[in-house]
């Protein structure tokens, strides 16, 4: 699997320092980098905390009721499990900042994978999802990424069509095409 992956959509690069494999399930360790601009939407996650430190430059944190956070490089904040949030780029220049994940967590890793391979496809609308929005259920129930608020009312759907996609071998085909 490749170490470093592009997702030309939320502007980012993303090294892979330490995987849920690598560690028995301990954490996933990211090095991310963010152009100005890049960010992803609001989510949440039910089953691993995340740890977001800033290596170089500003990061951005925004939570619910956009309630926004500056992490200067140094500077750490730690994701409760169920805290809605997202990662942006406040600045003109691009920046640095650490994700780990606690504990770690394969699917999230291939889903990431996944999106990137997606975005560079052309396959991501202009909110920065999948288009296809079978693969939006197959990515957002593989990683334990909620969509919040009135969104949030689609999440059995999209558990029934991630269940209906991985009979049907969508989901294998995703991850044979974007994570071996």
């Amino acid at each position: 699997m490749r170490r470093i992956i592009v997702n030309p959509c939320l502007k980012e690069s993303i090294i892979f320092v330490q995987t849920a494999a690598e560690t028995n399930g301990a954490v996933t360790e990211l090095i991310i980098t963010l152009q100005p601009g890049g960010g992803n939407p609001l989510h949440y996650h039910t089953s691993y905390t995340e740890t977001f430190t800033a290596l170089e430059g500003e990061l951005g944190l925004e939570f619910k009721n956009h309630q926004r956070f500056i992490l200067k490089p140094g500077e750490a904040y730690v994701v409760k499990i169920g805290q809605v949030h997202r990662f942006f780029n406040p600045g003109n220049t691009e920046i640095r900042f650490r994700n780990e994940v606690y504990p770690g967590h394969t699917g999230f890793e291939n889903t990431l994978r996944i999106l990137a391979g997606l975005a560079s496809d052309g396959l991501y609308s202009t909110r920065n999802v999948p288009k296809n929005f079978t693969h939006l259920a197959i990515c957002g129930i593989l990683s334990d990424m909620r969509l919040p608020g009135i969104m949030s009312f689609t999440t059995p759907l999209l558990k029934l069509i991630a269940v209906w996609a991985k009979k049907k071998g969508v989901e294998q085909q995703l991850l044979d095409k974007y994570c071996s």
